[in-house]
């Protein structure tokens, strides 16, 4: 079985270019322009704040985030890895794997391998026995590496965990990890509902009207909306996977959503823009689109925000 968009297989690209980029990655070259701002900061964090009552988030880096909410504390997109591939990590994450608390709940958005990393997976089953959930056909890959209990889901259902909700949603994206196995596995985004509170996270998406207003007609305003901002220079090639800082912005409305938490950005050095232009292209938006910056939570590494903060 192959897994499609909601509007279609749209994930396509020419080889010849693609080879191309990807020899002229590995060979340094690449068009040089100038860094805006400098990469995401580190906030020192030992633990503590995770372990504090009511609902707060903490950014470890790239898509990984520990969200407590409704008494669970849930591990997203789980990555501690030094390297991805021959990438290696510019930031450390923002908490030590050693430093987090009791772990309740694990999502994984899709499996590529910078959001489903085995070895950190494999990591938190042996401290914590956490229940796991991922889309369908990627439970085989934590199965294989001595994680039995996966709960897999399709688009929009839900695994509950206490009084938090998980709802797997749709993305624009695809899915691989070997040769062999184009979009065999379903990708998308999470929706973590609690009373009086919603909270989601994007996943990787190239940009679809369709799944933001189906998500905001599904759940209603969102709180939080965890948005990509990186990872999408060159366009010709990226356009139809990931999103532009601008069209990350116009997510956030299309959601309805309080506040933007930017992601996927600073901590792997993945595509051609600038490190730091993602941040600044975002904050330059907001400007223009005359929203209050209240909105925006550009979080350092390692910080833990309160989500008793949501602007009303």
């Amino acid at each position: 079985m192959r897994y499609q968009n909601l509007e279609g297989p749209k994930w396509t690209f020419r080889l010849l270019p693609l080879l191309a980029w990807r020899l002229s990655r590995l060979l340094g070259i690449r068009t040089p322009r100038p860094a805006l701002d400098p990469l995401p900061r580190v906030r020192p964090n030992g633990g503590s704040p995770l372990r504090e009552e009511g609902s707060h988030l903490t950014w470890i880096g790239h898509a990984t985030f520990v969200l407590r909410s409704g008494g669970a504390t849930v591990v997203i997109d789980p990555n501690w890895a030094e390297r991805v591939f021959m990438l290696r990590r510019l930031l450390p994450p923002g908490v030590a794997l050693s430093d987090l608390p009791r772990v309740d709940l694990v999502t994984v958005s899709h499996s590529h391998y910078d959001h489903l990393d085995l070895a950190t997976l494999a990591a938190l089953h042996e401290r914590f026995h956490p229940t796991f959930v991922v889309p369908a056909g990627n439970g085989k890959f934590l199965r294989e590496s001595g994680i039995p209990e996966v709960i897999e889901l399709g688009w929009w259902e839900s695994h509950r965990q206490g009084d938090l909700l998980a709802t797997l949603v749709p993305a624009h994206h695809w899915s691989r990890r070997t040769l062999w196995d184009t979009n065999r596995s379903l990708w998308g985004g999470f929706v973590y509902s609690t009373p009086g509170l919603t909270v989601y996270h994007a996943g990787d998406t190239g940009f679809s009207e369709a799944v933001f207003r189906r998500v905001r007609e599904r759940f209603g305003e969102i709180d939080i909306a965890m948005l990509p901002i990186g990872s999408y220079d060159p366009i010709w090639f990226m356009r139809s996977q990931h999103v532009t800082p601008e069209q990350a912005g116009v997510a956030f409305k299309l959601l309805g959503a309080r506040a933007l938490v930017p992601m996927h950005y600073g901590t792997f050095d993945m595509t051609d823009e600038p490190l730091s232009e993602p941040p600044a292209r975002l904050r330059a938006w907001f400007a223009a689109s005359g929203l209050h910056l209240d909105r925006l939570w550009m979080l350092e590494v390692g910080e833990t925000r309160s989500l008793e903060d949501v602007p009303r």
